[in-house]
């Protein structure tokens, strides 16, 4: 009898296992090293909160537009203005549930104003599942403004 017992409950055990998916975002699930408390810009002042320097440490929050489809190694987050920032995570320490799209965040890091290279623009579309045909059509290198994370929290 304890044999069929335990026969059973490790059955289900494995069961649950088996069926189990990956779990959804959780609001205030915090990733990487985290946001500590401190004023948080709206994605869109970045760039005026930078000035004429390259890079600079900030906390923003946005709206997650876009999350790479591969294993969640970038995100993307819209601005007013109909634009997107790429949003990296800091030594590829950490990687972002791919289930977030529409979630606000508050990100804690390095905004930076950088050139990208056609090779990365290549590799970043390959990564979002676009076609060969729109992957060869990237010729020249684009201005951007970028967002390099060493901590995420999603906040809704």
């Amino acid at each position: 009898m304890i044999k069929k017992t335990l026969l059973s409950i490790s059955f289900c055990a494995l069961s649950i296992c088996a069926i189990a998916q990956e779990t959804p975002a959780v609001k205030n699930k915090s990733f990487g090293q985290g946001v500590t408390s401190g004023n948080l810009l709206p994605i869109e002042k970045m760039e005026s909160a930078m000035g004429d320097k390259k890079t600079a440490e900030m906390k923003v929050t946005g709206e997650v537009v876009e999350v790479c489809k591969k294993k969640g190694c970038w995100m993307t987050l819209k601005t007013s203005s109909g634009e997107s920032i790429r949003i990296t995570f800091k030594d590829y320490a950490f990687f972002m549930p791919m289930d977030i799209v529409g979630k606000k965040v508050a990100l804690d890091g390095i905004a930076k104003k950088q050139t990208i290279s056609v090779e990365t623009l290549r590799h970043y579309a390959e990564d979002a599942h676009k076609s060969a045909e729109e992957v060869a059509k990237i010729t020249e290198p684009e201005k951007e403004l970028a967002f390099e994370a060493k901590g995420v929290l999603i906040l809704n």
